[in-house]
């Protein structure tokens, strides 16, 4: 028995992980026992001050707050060239203790086909597959324009089997699955007061091309941190019949959306641009989760470091506009930088936003997130 530490992509380094290999690195502890046998462990953390307008309990003064936003353990296994696992944990978000939000088996049985099974993040918009970790900027910023999220299961997360691969020497990604699919806006067909949907299955799909470089895998990322030169276009949706319920009324629901990735080096850094366009139907039985959504950001990462890491000043835009007759927009504006020590696994940000509501005064924060995995 061996054991060795590295640095990889954070499919190899989560090593049973074999279809994530877009996502960027983190280190992690790999125990191998046999030929292509292998146990994997490492974790992550968030943790971050923010300061918000009208944020105190008076009402009227800023608020002031330390926050351990997110706490995460990775653990994999390999049984063999074929079959590989998964289980992340996150910590509660109603208490103490941690619960689980990745527990899967993958199934290779091509190169270009490999099948996943029990809980993982069902296809969808790359805002969600990429997750608070490997966003430009982090944390959970989607929340507004890619409803996902808390909104879509335990941190986006849902029950279910997919169809994952890569096609065209990698260019061509896509992913087809079921899901359980009853946390979806927490609109679930399940029983609410007196009514009860169908329990019909969520399906969902998601198709990528890439037009430069490569983005093998499924969970992905919004950034390449100047590594990679993307031009990437994904499509997604997803459909549930008898998908939303209320006390009064049920319904199918359905969303889809369209998203758009442009990375380039340059001499002195990369830039890089993303948008992306959301369209959200709950039957009219939650107006307030039904409606369109727009995102649009940019950052440019400077080639050299200053002391331990690069600067990555970004700027991003989100609205959503729902059918509500009442607080029918959102709109929410970040302008920060990041320091970025070493890719994923070490970054602070700093972030100053500014969400404004339909009928209501807008409210500005300051926010310092800082990052580490190993």
């Amino acid at each position: 028995m061996t054991f060795k530490l590295k640095t990889s992509l954070l499919a190899a380094a989560v090593t049973a992980a074999v279809m994530l290999p877009a996502m960027s690195a983190h280190a992690g502890g790999t125990i191998s026992f046999g030929e292509d046998k292998s146990i994997s462990l490492g974790f992550g953390m968030r943790s971050s001050f923010s300061s918000v307008e009208n944020g105190a309990p008076n009402g009227t003064s800023r608020s002031q707050d330390f926050s351990l936003d997110s706490a995460r353990i990775y653990l994999s296994g390999s049984l063999n060239k074929n079959i590989k696992a998964m289980f992340n944990t996150e910590k509660s978000i109603a208490g103490e203790g941690f619960q689980p939000i990745d527990a899967n088996v993958q199934f290779e049985l091509m190169p270009e086909l490999t099948i996943w099974a029990g809980r993982f993040l069902s296809p969808s918009d790359r805002a969600n597959l990429a997750g608070p970790y490997y966003s430009l900027g982090g944390g959970y910023w989607a929340g507004i324009a890619s409803r996902y999220g808390y909104n879509g299961g335990y941190i986006g997360r849902d029950d279910g089997v997919a169809a994952v691969g890569n096609l065209l020497d990698g260019k061509l990604g896509y992913s087809f699955g079921a899901f359980e699919g009853n946390t979806a806006f927490k609109i679930a067909p399940v029983t609410v007061g007196t009514r009860t949907g169908s329990d019909g299955l969520m399906y969902a799909g998601r198709l990528q091309y890439d037009f430069w470089d490569a983005e093998p895998g499924y969970y992905g990322t919004g950034n390449y941190l100047g590594s990679k030169d993307i031009l990437a276009v994904g499509i997604a949706g997803r459909t549930q019949h008898g998908g939303s319920v209320s006390t009064t009324q049920t319904g199918n629901y359905s969303s889809y959306s369209v998203d758009f990735l442009m990375e380039k080096k340059l001499d002195s850094g990369a830039v890089s641009v993303e948008a992306a366009y959301y369209d959200y139907n709950t039957d009219s039985v939650f107006l307030s989760e039904q409606g369109k959504a727009y995102s649009a950001g940019a950052g440019y990462i400077f080639k050299d470091k200053v002391g331990w890491g690069q600067f990555q000043p970004f700027a991003r835009y989100q609205k959503f506009d729902s059918d509500a007759i009442l607080n029918s927009s959102t709109r929410k504006y970040d302008l920060g930088v990041n320091y970025i020590i070493e890719g994923y696994n070490a970054q602070i940000s700093t972030v100053y936003s500014d969400t404004k509501v339909s009928g209501r005064n807008g409210v500005n924060a300051l926010n310092v997130a800082l990052q580490v995995q190993f």
